[in-house]
């Protein structure tokens, strides 16, 4: 996977402008952060996205890929502030269940999600290298 970086731009934090890979392909339907039972553990913002990441790498694994592998994230969120004042415990959550990667990532505040407790939903593409 190469992180593309446009000349002259300032280098992203966390993530990258774009990506450029080849392989198998797995897209992992928004997850979020109730368990594989699907029943919420807490209403506090970081421990759900810690469960939706993680719900990411269970299936990823369950289509023998692993987090190096997720080329596009997309975050959708139902506060932005709350995401924002969660950053340190989510960006802890990431560098332990996703690690350090280039991923081109994106974020979004939505009005609601489906799942009424839901906080967060993260959707991921992953390429597996050929």
């Amino acid at each position: 996977m190469n992180a593309l970086l446009p000349d002259g731009w300032v280098r992203p934090k966390g993530y990258a402008n774009g990506v450029s890979v080849r392989g198998r392909q797995i897209h992992v339907a928004g997850m979020i952060g109730w368990d594989a039972q699907q029943r919420f553990h807490s209403d506090d913002f970081a421990a759900q996205a810690q469960q939706a990441l993680a719900n990411v790498v269970a299936v990823l694994e369950a289509g023998q890929a692993r987090p190096e592998h997720i080329v596009r994230m997309t975050w959708y969120v139902t506060d932005k502030r709350e995401y924002l004042a969660a950053l340190p415990a989510i960006g802890q959550a990431f560098r332990t269940l996703i690690g350090h990667y280039a991923i081109a990532m994106t974020a979004v505040q939505v009005v609601a999600l489906i799942e009424d407790r839901a906080k967060v939903e993260i959707e991921v593409t992953a390429v597996v290298p050929d």
